[in-house]
């Protein structure tokens, strides 16, 4: 079964609601209001079966100039419009806006309906149809059916039903394998049952008992039940008009403007880049101005940022960067309407091409280029410009930029790795590294470690916390360092290329050794063998290095050099012991064992001639290296 949702759109009581009742039998206008002053104010919803294949969803909205806010929150996601005019009346003022809305949002098919056809001559009737010609001339509206129809007779209905049926067929189904959004249009209390939104489901499948995320709220809820067209069913897909009953939620909570989308996948955004164009009939818009934003269901004030332009001229099409005045869920390729913030007029409309951009210059040449890949680009060299401008993005990152299936993005990403134009890191990969950060990241991990080496000679090298804090940028005010994984990927590679050595936490650049002068070699000669002449009754670190020519500073990183290299061990904070003089001890507790394998402290001062001062470290020691193992108070010889 295909789905296709229709919309009407047209000036106040050109007879739109009449047209969807006599057509589908249902009665669109749901509230009393609406009823007794004969005019709708809201969305009103209907169905109609036009083939066993093909069912259509009416989305009737309201003609009147202050409703075109709920008009707005209709027309998003419909497939083809009913423009409706009344013959009697032509072309009006709301005729003229909603034309103009639908052609911002880039609707490709349609039917101009004439109603209350039975009020007029056949001549004033050709003279209407005439002017909806040159009306609609260059539009998509060109060469489309105008259907001549009566309500109130049911003149015409038939062949409208026969357009509609043609059109629904060629109607491309809505994405149902992509990732599920339903932007909420009604929320309300169902006794009994709790909380209900309803929508038009835009892309996706949504099932009963599965879990959704509510935008911008941030919670999650369960499905508790779906009905389509007023039907229970246990699956509702792309392009039905859907009520969902939400379990672990309030409806007072929810309200029309949110969207339902999968959990842990999207993140709401607060500023958007867009492609804007201008009507023609439209007031120039101001670099910085206010301006009413709606999309799919959303309405709320945004500031327009032209990028590289002070004003943009009726007719004009420009780049700019919206900061909405509250969070929604907008992916790339949603189309908006922007309205004059006073007085309401229709100003213009686009699409959206970045939903997280970052903030830069609105002179910033780059991020028109981007903006330029982002709408007109292949999908693979739009992933290759997001990693390109964040250097580094994890893949679910990446899903919530692009509203991609994870599959896709991954697909995307290995092709871009196979054409060396980025990296896949991560078991399983889960980041996609640009590959001129990858290779600007390790021509600085050279850069770093070269100065190092130069300013500290004295250093083997810099430990690999250290390395990377000295590799962080920063990106919208904030300090990022590369993530650990792409980091360590970094320096791997460096490794096989023989560029870097690693020795356990320490990087030092390849060929680059301790240089020592003359009279640091000599001192660290005089250090050895200072703790080697002292055997076990070693002095402390700062009575050998005070003994040394050498500042302080510099004695301290040869002492680190000669433990580094184990020609001195630490045993504890305050004493260090030359090996030689441990590996003695070690064969002197060996000899101990053959006569017994058990010793306690006081035999071990008897057989080393030590104080209990250096006894138990040693002791201790000897534990840590397994010659020995404490039993209460002796130690077994192992």
């Amino acid at each position: 079964m295909k789905y296709v949702i229709v919309g009407t759109a047209g000036h106040i009581d050109h007879g739109k609601s009449a047209l969807v009742k006599a057509l589908t039998g249902t009665d669109p206008d749901r509230w009393e209001e609406e009823k007794r002053r004969g005019i709708t104010l809201d969305l009103g919803f209907a169905p109609l079966g036009l083939a066993d294949d093909l069912r259509a969803g009416f989305v009737d909205v309201p003609g009147h100039e202050r409703f075109v806010r709920n008009m707005l929150a209709g027309v998003g996601g419909i497939d083809l419009v009913l423009l409706v005019i009344a013959a009697d009346e032509s072309i009006k003022p709301q005729t003229r806006e909603h034309f103009d809305i639908c052609r911002l949002l880039e609707l490709r098919k349609g039917i101009v309906v004439l109603t209350k056809s039975d009020l007029v001559e056949k001549e004033i009737l050709d003279l209407v149809r005439m002017e909806i010609q040159e009306f609609v001339a260059g539009s998509f509206l060109e060469g489309a059916p105008i259907v001549a129809v009566s309500a109130r007779t049911g003149e015409g209905l038939d062949t409208l039903r026969t357009e509609l049926l043609r059109l629904g067929r060629e109607v491309a189904p809505k994405p149902v394998a992509s990732l599920f959004r339903l932007p909420i249009d009604r929320a309300f209390v169902m006794k009994g049952f709790g909380a209900v939104v309803t929508g038009t489901l835009i892309s996706g499948q949504i099932r009963k008992e599965e879990e959704v995320e509510v935008f911008p709220l941030g919670r999650r809820v369960r499905v508790r039940g779906i009905q389509v067209h007023n039907q229970d069913t246990e699956r509702a897909v792309a392009g039905q008009r859907t009520a969902l009953n939400l379990a672990g939620i309030e409806a007072r909570e929810l309200a029309r403007g949110m969207t339902l989308a999968p959990p842990g996948l999207f993140q709401s955004s607060t500023r958007l880049e867009v492609a804007v164009s201008l009507l023609a009939s439209a007031r120039p818009l101001k670099n910085r101005s206010r301006a009413h934003f709606h999309s799919w269901t959303s309405e709320m004030v945004v500031e327009v940022v032209l990028l590289g332009a002070k004003e943009l001229r009726p007719g004009e099409r420009a780049y700019a960067q919206l900061r909405l005045a509250e969070p929604g869920l907008f992916l790339p390729g949603d189309h908006f309407i922007i309205r004059q913030f006073s007085p309401l007029v229709t100003l213009g409309g686009g699409v959206v091409l970045d939903n997280d951009p970052p903030a830069h210059r609105a002179d910033d040449e780059s991020a028109r280029e981007f903006l330029l890949t982002m709408e007109t680009g292949q999908p693979a060299a739009r992933l290759e410009r997001l990693a390109e401008r964040a250097g580094e993005i994890s893949l679910p990152s990446l899903v919530a930029r692009t509203g991609w299936q994870p599959e896709d993005v991954l697909n995307f990403a290995k092709r871009l790795e196979t054409e060396k134009r980025g990296r896949l890191l991560g078991q399983p990969a889960n980041l996609f590294v640009h590959a001129g950060y990858f290779e600007r990241l390790a021509k600085r991990v050279l850069e770093q470690l070269e100065n190092f080496h130069a300013a500290n000679p004295l250093v083997s090298g810099l430990t690999k916390e250290d390395l990377r804090g000295r590799l962080a940028r920063h990106v919208s005010g904030q300090v990022v360092l590369p993530s650990a994984v792409l980091f360590n990927a970094v320096l791997q590679s460096l490794a096989a290329e023989g560029k870097v050595l690693l020795e356990g936490e320490t990087v030092r650049r390849a060929g680059r050794e301790i240089q020592l002068s003359p009279q640091e070699a000599a001192a660290k000669e005089q250090i050895s063998r200072a703790f080697e002449k002292a055997g076990l009754a070693v002095p402390t670190a700062g009575e050998v290095l005070g003994g040394l020519s050498l500042d302080r500073a510099r004695a301290e990183k040869i002492l680190r050099i000669l433990l580094k290299e184990k020609v001195l061990v630490k045993v504890t904070e305050d004493l260090i012991f030359h090996r030689s003089a441990l590996e003695r001890l070690r064969e002197l507790v060996a000899r101990r064992k053959q006569q017994s394998n058990r010793l306690n402290v006081a035999v071990f001062k008897e057989l080393t001639g030590l104080t209990r001062k250096y006894a138990i470290p040693l002791l201790e020691y000897l534990d840590r290296e397994r010659v020995t193992r404490r039993e209460g108070d002796e130690r077994v010889i192992l």
